[in-house]
C-alpha cells in the first residue's frame, strides 16, 4: 500500500508538502501541486481520517536556541527563515517549534534563554553552541533530563550531541586559503580581520582561521599573513584605523574576513585602496552579495544557512515521528560564490 512518504519520494518533495496538497492548504507552488496530484491520482491514494486524527493527538516540541540577528549580524536571519518555513510543513503532524534567541556576544544571555527554553519541556533541543564553557553547563542539564540534543552551525567535539548540521569550518577556511593564494602573488601580504575579541570561544571563526593559515603554511607559499581585531561598535574609528594600516603597509593585497561581516568591512575601505585588494569572506547576506556585484568582494564562501534551519526541523521531526536516527554529521556544502553565479544561488531563500 502506497504511503505519503512514498508519494513524497516520487515527487521529490517533503511529506509535509504532500500533506498540504492532500488537504488543499496554501504554501505549495502550482507546479509542485500539479506534480503531486498526478502521483496521488496514479495510485488512487486516499487519506485515512482515523489515522490522521490519532496522529494529531500526540504533540511534539522542538526547541531552538539560536543567536539573534540585526543589521550587523544578519547571518542568523537565514537559519531562522529556514526554521519558519519548515515549521509550516510539520505543524500538521503535531510538531511544535519554539525559538529562543540570545545575544551572540553575551554568554549570560545564552544561559538566560536556555533557562526559558527548558521550562517549556521540549522533546528535543537544537542549539548553536556559541560559548564553550556555557555549553558544557547546558549539555549537562540536558543529559540529566535525558533530552536529546543536536548542534547547528558550530560543531563542538567531545559532547554527546547525537547529530550536527552545518559546515566543516576548518575545510571552508582551507578553501578560502587556496582561493587567496591563487589570487595573490608571492612576497605579498594578506590581512585577516577578526570582528570579535573572544575569538578562542567562537569555534567556527577560529577553525576558519586555522584552516586558512594551514593552507598557506602547508604549501610553503611566501605570503605574509597579518592579523587585525576590530570592534564594529564604532565604524568611524574602524574605518580610520583600517585605511591607515593599508596606507602604511601597501604590500597588503589580500583581505580575509572569516565571517559574514565582510560586506561591512569592505564598505569601510576607501575606493582608491579597494581596487587593488582581493577580499574573501563568508555568507550571501544582502550586503555581501552587493559587494560581489560591485567588484569590491572577490569571493564568498557560503554554507546554505537557510537549509541548516529548514533541514534540521525536518530531521528532528522524522526522529520524533518515525524514530529515524539522523546521521552523526550532516555537512552543509562549501560553495564558492562569485559575481557571475550569485544570481543562481539559494533561490528558495530569496523566494521565501
Amino acid at each position: 500500500m502506497i504511503t505519503i512518504k512514498d508519494i513524497a519520494k516520487e515527487a521529490n518533495v517533503s511529506e509535509g508538502t504532500v500533506d498540504r496538497v492532500l488537504h488543499n492548504r496554501s504554501g505549495v507552488s502550482t507546479k509542485t501541486k500539479e506534480k503531486v496530484k498526478k502521483i496521488i491520482k496514479k495510485y488512487n491514494f486516499k487519506t485515512n481520517p482515523i489515522a490522521s486524527a490519532l496522529a494529531l493527538k500526540k504533540k511534539f516540541k522542538i526547541a531552538y536556541l539560536i543567536p539573534k540577528y540585526d543589521e550587523q549580524n544578519v547571518f542568523w536571519k537565514f537559519p531562522a527563515m529556514g526554521i519558519t518555513k519548515a515549521c509550516e510543513e510539520v505543524e500538521n503532524y503535531g510538531v511544535i517549534i519554539e525559538k529562543f534567541t540570545f545575544d551572540q556576544f553575551n554568554s549570560l544571555s545564552y544561559l538566560k534563554e536556555f533557562s526559558k527554553l527548558i521550562k517549556g519541556e521540549p522533546d528535543v533541543v537544537v542549539l548553536v553552541p556559541m560559548f564553550k564553557e556555557e555549553t558544557i553547563e547546558i549539555t549537562k542539564k540536558l543529559e540529566s533530563l535525558n533530552l536529546p540534543y543536536i548542534f547547528m552551525n558550530i560543531n563542538l567535539e567531545g559532547y554527546n550531541n547525537f547529530s550536527f548540521i552545518g559546515q566543516d569550518s576548518y575545510k571552508s577556511g582551507f578553501v578560502a586559503g587556496k582561493l587567496m593564494c591563487l589570487s595573490l602573488k608571492e612576497e605579498t601580504t594578506c590581512l585577516t580581520i577578526q570582528t570579535r575579541s573572544n575569538i578562542s570561544n567562537y569555534l567556527a571563526i577560529s577553525k576558519r582561521i586555522e584552516g586558512f593559515n594551514d593552507y598557506i603554511s602547508s604549501n610553503n607559499i611566501k605570503i605574509t599573513n597579518l592579523n587585525l581585531t576590530i570592534n564594529l561598535d564604532n565604524l568611524a574609528l574602524v574605518k580610520k584605523e583600517l585605511n591607515n594600516l593599508l596606507e602604511e603597509n601597501q604590500k597588503i593585497k589580500g583581505v580575509y574576513v572569516p565571517s559574514s561581516r565582510v560586506g561591512i568591512i569592505s564598505d569601510l575601505i576607501e575606493k582608491n585602496k579597494i581596487k587593488t585588494l582581493h577580499i574573501i569572506g563568508f555568507d550571501t547576506t544582502e550586503k555581501n552579495v552587493k559587494g560581489l556585484e560591485n567588484n569590491t568582494i572577490k569571493f564568498l564562501i557560503s554554507q546554505k544557512a537557510f537549509n541548516q534551519g529548514y533541514e534540521s526541523v525536518l530531521m528532528m521531526s522524522d526522529f520524533l515521528l518515525y524514530k529515524k536516527i539522523p546521521p552523526k554529521k550532516v555537512y552543509s556544502p562549501i560553495q564558492i560564490i562569485i559575481k557571475e553565479n550569485v544570481e543562481f544561488y539559494e533561490p528558495n531563500k530569496r523566494s521565501f
